[in-house]
C-alpha cells in the first residue's frame, strides 16, 4: 500500500473514531447519574440538597480530590475509595440497626438464616431507584437515613481532630484537622453519599447500577454484570485477531530494505542555529523537574508506611500526601512533555534548514511561560490543599482542580494551552519550508507537523468542564487529556521524529520510514482513540462504553506485539558504522522504549484493561505498576533519548561522557524494573485477591493496605528506588559536565544535513 492510500486510511480512521467517541460522549452526558435537588427520608426530612452535594465535590477537589483516596476507582491508593467506603459502612450500619431492632443483638451474632434474610432486605432497599425525575428528589427509607447520619458523623470526625480517629487518619495519610469548617465536612459527606448512591442504585429499567455494579461488594449485590464478562471475551478475541492480522501483514510484506549506512555522520557538518541552542535551557529544566519528581515520589511512597511523617519528621501539615502525590504525578507529565516540546523546537530548523525571524526570542519567551505555569500551578495547589482559597471559584481558577494529572487550576491550564499554541506556531513556521519542498522525507515531516497540531489543540480538552459539570463528563474529557494528548499524539510525534532521525542518519530509507510511520500510526490510532473508553467503564457510564472500550483497548495492544523486532532493528543500528557509536546511548534509550512498551503498556496494560479484570483491580496497585512502567518506561525513556540526541548534535565539542550515560541507562532501567516487579506488581496481585474474595472496599481498607504483607512490599521499593535515583543523579551530573566542561564552540557555517539517503 502506498503512502497516499495510507494517509487516506489514517484520515478515515481518525474521522470515524472521533465520530463514535463524540456519540458516546453525548450518551455519557445524557445518561450521567442525576444529582438531585434534594435527598429526603421517607418521613419527609431533608438530608442533603443539591447545593451541598455540589459544594461537597468542590471541597473534595480543593483537598486534593483524586490525590486523596479515589472516587469511582480513579485516584490514589492509601486512603480508601470514598464511595466504596461509604457504601460498605452504610450497609453494615443498616444491618446492625435492623438486627438490634428485630433481635436485640448485632448482625454478626445472628444465625446464617437470619443474616441472609436481612441481606435480601438490604439489597432491595439500596438498589431500588427512588429518584423522581419530575421533582428531582431521591427518597430513602428511614432506616437508610439513620445509617447515613451515622456514616456522615464518622466522616465529620475523620476530617476534624477527633482523637478517636487519629490512627485512621494516619492510616489514610490525612493531616490532622484536614477541614476546620464543620459545614465543609457536612458538604463533603453529601458528595461521598452521592458517589456511593450512584454505585449501588439500579439505572431505571435495568438491573445494573449507574457504575455497572462497581465496586465489587457482594453484601449490597454489586457483582459483575453479564455484559462485563461477555465484552471481556470479545476483547480477547479482538486481540488475537488483531495480532494474527499484523503478523500475517508483516510476513507478507517481508523484511525492510535497510539502507547502507553512509561512511560519515550526515549531521557532523551541522551547526545549531541560535534558536536550537536556546533549547538547552529546556533540557536543563527537564533534569530539574525530573529530580524533583523522584524526590517527591520517595516521600509519597513513604506515606504508605508513616501516614503523617517522613522517617519520624512530621511533615503532613506542610506537605500532606495529597500534595506530594499531586506534584509527583504532575511533574511526570511536565518534564516528559518539556523534553518533547524542546525536541520539536530543536529539530524543526534542523529539518528545514530555515531559522525564522525572532525564532530564538519565541523559544525564550515560551520557556519563561513554562516556568510561570509550573511555579504558579504548584503554588496554587499548595494554597488549595491548605484551604487558603476556599472551595469555590477562587480554588477552581487558581488552586487545586482535584483531578489526577489535570490538577492545575483553570487559569494555569489556560496559560499552558496558550503556551502550546506558541509552540505550535514556532515549530510550524520553522517546518513550513521543508513541507513545501518535495522530498522523500516530506511525508515524515508532514506527520511531525500534523502531530504538532494535535498536541497543541488536544490539551484544550482540559478546558471543557466547569465547576458543576457532571462528574462522568469530566472524566470523559479528562481522559482525552491523559490518554489522547499524552499517550496518543505525543507518541505519534515521537515516532515520526525518531524515524526522521534514523533516516537523516542514513540508517533507514526515507521512503520506507515514511510508509512505516503512517502505517504504524494508523494501526495505533485504530485502537488508541476509542481505547480511551477503557478508563470510563465504571465512571457512571453505560454498557456501550464498556463494549467499545473493551474491543478497541484490546486493539491498542496489537502494534506492541512486534516491538521485539523493532527493538532488535534499533539495536543493530548502533553497529551499522563506526561513527554511529556517537549516538549509541540515545538509540539504546529508544530500544528501552520498545521493551517497556511491550512490558508496561502491553503485558501490564492488558492485564487490567479487559472489563472483568478492571472490575476487580481498578484503584489497586496493579494500576500504578502499569502506570510507572508505561509512563516512565515508555514516555520518560523516550524523552531522555530525544534529549540526548539533541544534546549530542548541539554539543559536538562538549565534554560528552558515554562512561556516565552507561550507568545512567542501566540504573534507570534496573531501578524501574525492581520498583515494578519487586513491589508494585506483588502488591497489586495481593490486593486483587482480596478484592475478588472479600470486596473492593476491603482491598483498600487499612486491614490490607497496612497489613504486614503490604508494608513489607512498600519497603521492597527501596532497592529499586535507590538504584533509579542513582541513575537520575548521574544523568544530572552528565548534564552539568556537558554544560560546564564544554570545549570551544563550533564555528562552521550552517549546513543543512541531507535527510534523503541516496538509493
Amino acid at each position: 500500500m502506498n503512502s497516499k492510500k495510507l494517509w487516506l486510511w489514517l484520515g478515515a480512521i481518525f474521522i470515524a473514531s472521533f465520530a463514535v467517541l463524540g456519540w458516546l460522549g453525548r450518551d455519557i452526558y445524557v445518561q450521567a447519574p442525576p444529582v438531585p435537588d434534594k435527598v429526603v427520608s421517607a418521613s419527609g426530612a431533608t438530608i442533603y440538597t443539591r447545593a451541598q452535594i455540589e459544594a461537597g465535590r468542590e471541597v473534595w477537589q480543593s483537598l486534593g480530590g483524586m490525590e486523596m483516596g479515589s472516587v469511582w476507582g480513579h485516584g490514589s491508593y492509601v486512603a480508601p475509595d470514598w464511595g466504596a467506603d461509604w457504601l460498605h459502612r452504610e450497609a453494615t450500619t443498616m444491618l446492625d440497626n435492623w438486627a438490634k431492632a428485630d433481635r436485640g443483638i448485632a448482625y454478626g451474632a445472628l444465625s446464617p438464616e437470619h443474616q441472609a434474610a436481612l441481606r435480601v432486605r438490604l439489597v432491595n432497599d439500596l438498589r431500588t431507584n427512588t429518584y423522581d425525575a419530575k421533582t428531582r428528589t431521591i427518597t430513602v427509607s428511614d432506616a437508610r437515613a439513620k445509617a447515613m447520619t451515622s456514616v456522615a458523623d464518622h466522616y465529620a470526625k475523620l476530617f476534624s481532630t477527633d482523637p478517636d480517629l487519629h490512627q485512621l487518619r494516619v492510616d489514610y495519610a490525612l493531616p490532622e484537622k484536614t477541614l476546620s469548617n464543620p459545614e465543609d465536612r457536612t458538604e463533603l459527606g453529601a458528595f461521598f453519599f452521592w458517589t456511593s448512591w450512584a454505585s449501588v442504585t439500579d439505572r431505571p429499567g435495568q438491573a445494573i447500577s449507574y457504575t455497572s455494579n462497581w465496586p465489587h461488594d457482594e453484601l449490597v449485590g454489586n457483582t459483575p454484570a453479564a455484559s462485563i464478562g461477555m465484552w471481556s471475551v470479545a476483547s480477547f478475541l479482538f486481540l488475537i485477531i488483531g495480532i494474527g492480522w499484523l503478523v500475517w501483514y508483516q510476513a507478507r510484506r517481508g523484511e525492510d530494505d535497510h539502507a547502507v549506512a553512509p561512511a560519515h555522520d550526515p549531521f557532523a557538518a551541522m551547526t545549531p542555529t541560535p534558536s536550537m541552542r536556546a533549547t538547552t535551557k529546556y533540557f536543563v529544566t527537564v533534569i530539574g523537574l525530573f529530580l524533583t519528581q523522584v524526590l517527591l515520589g520517595a516521600i509519597t511512597a513513604h506515606y504508605a508506611v508513616e501516614g503523617q511523617d517522613f522517617y519520624g519528621i512530621a511533615i503532613s501539615d506542610i506537605l500532606p500526601y495529597a500534595l506530594t502525590r499531586t506534584w509527583h504525578t504532575q511533574l511526570a507529565v511536565l518534564w516528559i512533555a518539556t523534553a518533547w516540546l524542546a525536541t520539536g523546537l530543536y529539530v524543526a530548523p534542523m529539518l528545514s534548514g530555515h531559522e525564522p525571524k525572532f525564532q530564538r526570542l519565541g523559544v525564550n519567551v515560551l520557556w519563561v511561560a513554562l516556568l510561570v505555569v509550573v511555579i504558579g500551578s504548584f503554588a496554587g495547589e499548595w494554597l488549595g490543599v491548605q484551604q487558603k482559597l476556599g472551595h469555590g471559584a477562587l480554588n477552581f481558577w487558581f488552586g487545586h482542580m482535584g483531578l489526577e494529572y489535570v490538577d492545575l487550576g483553570r487559569f494555569w491550564a489556560i496559560l499552558l494551552f496558550a503556551g502550546l499554541m506558541i509552540w505550535l506556531a514556532l515549530v510550524g513556521r520553522a517546518l513550513w519550508p521543508a513541507l513545501r519542498t518535495p522530498s522523500e522525507s516530506r511525508g515524515l515531516i508532514g506527520m511531525v507537523f500534523v502531530s504538532t497540531i494535535s498536541i497543541g489543540l488536544f490539551f484544550g480538552a482540559a478546558l471543557t468542564w466547569g465547576r458543576h459539570t457532571p462528574l462522568s463528563l469530566i472524566e470523559y474529557f479528562r481522559w482525552w487529556v491523559v490518554h489522547l494528548w499524552v499517550e496518543g499524539f505525543f507518541e505519534v510525534f515521537a515516532t515520526a521524529v525518531i524515524a526522521l532521525i534514523f533516516s537523516g542518519l542514513g540508517l533507514v530509507r526515507a521512503r520506507a520510514a515514511n510508509t512505516a510511520v503512517i502505517f504504524s500510526t494508523a494501526v495505533f490510532l485504530t485502537g488508541g482513540i476509542l481505547g480511551t473508553l477503557h478508563h470510563l467503564y465504571f465512571s457512571g457510564t453505560t454498557t456501550p462504553v464498556i463494549a467499545w472500550g473493551a474491543m478497541f483497548s484490546a486493539l491498542e495492544v496489537v502494534p506492541l506485539a512486534l516491538l521485539g523486532v523493532e527493538a532488535l532493528h534499533n539495536y543493530r543500528m548502533t553497529r551499522a558504522a563506526p561513527w554511529v557509536a556517537t549516538y549509541r546511548w540515545p538509540i539504546l534509550f529508544f530500544v528501552a522504549v520498545s521493551f517497556w512498551n511491550l512490558v508496561g503498556a502491553g503485558v501490564l496494560g492488558f492485564s487490567i484493561n479487559p472489563p472483568i479484570s478492571l472490575y476487580y483491580v481498578q484503584g489497586l496497585n496493579l494500576t500504578p505498576s502499569h502506570g510507572h512502567s508505561a509512563l516512565f518506561g515508555v514516555y520518560g525513556m523516550l524523552g531522555i533519548g530525544l534529549m540526548l540526541f539533541c544534546l549530542r548534535t548541539a554539543f559536538r565539542d562538549g565534554a560528552w561522557s558515554d562512561a556516565m550515560l552507561k550507568p545512567t541507562f542501566w540504573a534507570l532501567n534496573i531501578g524501574l524494573g525492581a520498583m515494578v516487579f519487586l513491589s508494585l506488581v506483588p502488591a497489586g496481585i495481593y490486593q486483587a485477591y482480596q478484592s475478588v474474595t472479600k470486596g473492593f472496599w476491603y482491598a483498600r481498607s487499612p486491614a490490607v493496605v497496612h497489613s504486614p504483607v503490604m508494608e513489607t512490599l512498600v519497603w521492597m521499593r527501596v532497592p529499586g528506588d535507590v538504584i533509579f535515583s542513582i541513575g537520575a543523579i548521574i544523568l544530572a551530573l552528565f548534564m552539568a559536565r556537558l554544560l560546564l566542561g564544554r570545549g570551544g564552540s563550533a564555528t562552521k557555517a550552517w549546513d543543512t544535513p541531507d535527510l534523503i539517503p541516496a538509493e
